[in-house]
């Protein structure tokens, strides 16, 4: 299935408890990009036939609740990282798949969601935000942007605080350009702190279906200005 191609899925009501959808199909551009608009995603293990998720609750940032601790605003200002987007997707895709991860034996990242994900890069909708250290890739987080969206996939560190300002800067990034809301897919502690929280899945369906008919985001490859953080926050700081 080519980019323009559509293939309907199940209604996300029919997921089971944990939020299993379907199983099966394939990851090409048309479906992944299907299932994007749809509100569900492709998570399974290497040997494994594709699953599709929808869970219920869904885990979001709405980018105008973006927490960004005092200690992190210092680390933006200080500039200990360069930030850029789109510069080095398949550096933090592979990164993203090498990196450990509590309680979880491999990676869900195999080489077959590497060359998918890496093919909707060339395509223009995939999309990845780095965090230098010299001329090092110390951090990243790459996903799907359709419209006004960002669905977040994994990030990376290789060296602490390097994920958080990747991700901070991008949000920052994101909303000056008009995006409201990234999809984190499921809870995780870390999103947790820079403001995710939980959200009916019928209130992210209405929500996706908006932003992503709206026009799309800029993606021009480059470096990021890291004051967008603190115009994308409110105007007291956010405690530690």
């Amino acid at each position: 299935m080519g980019p323009s191609d559509a293939f309907e899925f199940p209604d996300v009501r029919t997921a089971n408890a944990d939020g299993v959808l379907a199983v099966g199909g394939n990851l090409s551009p048309g479906m992944l990009l299907s299932a994007y608009r749809q509100g569900v995603f492709p998570w399974f293990s290497d040997g494994d036939p594709v699953l599709w998720w929808s869970p219920d609750p869904r885990f979001v940032v709405f980018l105008s609740e973006l927490h960004v601790s005092r200690t992190t605003r210092r680390i933006v200002r200080q500039r200990r990282f360069r930030v850029t987007i789109d510069t080095a997707f398949g550096d933090v895709i592979r990164a993203c798949a090498a990196a450990p991860r509590i309680g979880q034996r491999g990676t869900w990242i195999t080489d077959d969601m590497i060359g998918a994900y890496t093919t909707l890069h060339e395509l223009g909708y995939a999309h990845s935000c780095e965090s230098w250290r010299d001329d090092q890739l110390v951090g990243g987080i790459y996903g799907v942007g359709l419209g006004r969206m960002f669905f977040g996939e994994s990030m990376f560190s290789s060296e602490s605080n390097a994920s958080k300002i990747a991700f901070t800067v991008l949000a920052g990034h994101l909303r000056r350009s008009g995006c409201e809301l990234i999809d984190a897919q499921v809870y995780t502690p870390h999103v947790s702190r820079l403001g995710g929280r939980e959200i009916p899945r019928a209130e992210f369906i209405r929500a996706i279906a908006e932003q992503i008919a709206r026009e799309p985001l800029s993606w021009s490859p480059g470096e990021l200005d890291p004051s967008v953080v603190e115009s994308a926050v409110a105007d007291e700081l956010a405690e530690d």
